[in-house]
């Protein structure tokens, strides 16, 4: 496997909260990661500004996590696909009208722009959650079950693929097939603090795992030199790729 591959394989959220500190952080990364993210701090902040500030180097992550009516979701969806965003988030658990509507809009707003239809991934279960906090919510069984059930809507609606921690990552290989996309966080380096993580894997694991897209914030983000930080991801990644599962 190339490095450029490695590098399409690595998603840095630019989780900062003004459209400065995201453009020094774009230049800091030094066009390593192949993904730049981002998220509800920067959107709030910049909006547009920011997806077309990480548009300029790399390809653009909207994690929004879209929940809400259908109508609601395929609007955002919409403008999404206008501003060139190439994945967005989408909560599965929004139900198969909502993630139907979303995956309609983004092929009706990629046609309609001559543009490509952004991959939508389906949130299954957050990776700072457990299975107590799952019981907590009200949700039977663990957390396997409700991923498992989560990826076969997801999988029904014709989604590209869903989010998921990398202890999930095998089982849904298995249940959804090899072009189906899993979007891993909680992307930790061995040495690393967890942070407010409960299922964290490093990302060699990840990837040995069946992981296609590796989420890793704070431990490149907060790095005395992050092109550093993500250059070391990306060759572990690299050295990963291929290699047989744990």
């Amino acid at each position: 496997m190339s490095e450029s591959e490695a590098r399409r394989r690595l998603a840095v959220p630019l989780d900062v909260s003004s459209l400065g500190e995201a453009r020094a952080l774009v230049g800091a990364l030094e066009g390593v990661p192949g993904w730049l993210k981002v998220g509800f701090e920067l959107f709030g902040a910049a909006g547009p500004q920011a997806l077309a500030l990480a548009g300029e180097s790399q390809r653009v992550f909207l994690d929004l996590k879209l929940h809400d009516i259908p109508n609601t979701v395929a609007r955002a969806v919409a403008v999404a696909t206008a501003q060139g965003v190439g994945m967005l988030t989408l909560h599965a658990a929004g139900g198969a009208a909502m993630l139907a509507a979303a995956r309609d809009a983004a092929a009706e707003g990629a046609a309609a722009a001559g543009a490509e239809r952004p991959l939508l991934v389906a949130v299954t279960v957050l990776t700072s959650l457990d299975a107590a906090a799952l019981k907590e919510a009200g949700v039977p069984g663990g957390v396997g079950d409700q991923v498992a059930r989560l990826v076969d809507l997801a999988c029904s609606v014709g989604l590209d693929g869903v989010v998921a921690s990398a202890q999930e990552a095998p089982a849904i290989r298995r249940r959804a097939g090899p072009d189906f996309t899993i979007v891993t966080p909680g992307i930790r380096g061995a040495a690393d603090s967890a942070d407010d993580q409960s299922r964290t894997a490093t990302p060699g694991q990840a990837i040995r795992a069946g992981s296609d897209l590796l989420v890793m914030g704070r431990p490149i983000v907060r790095a005395p030199d992050p092109a550093v930080a993500a250059a070391a991801v990306v060759a572990e990644i690299e050295a990963s790729l291929g290699a047989p599962a744990d």
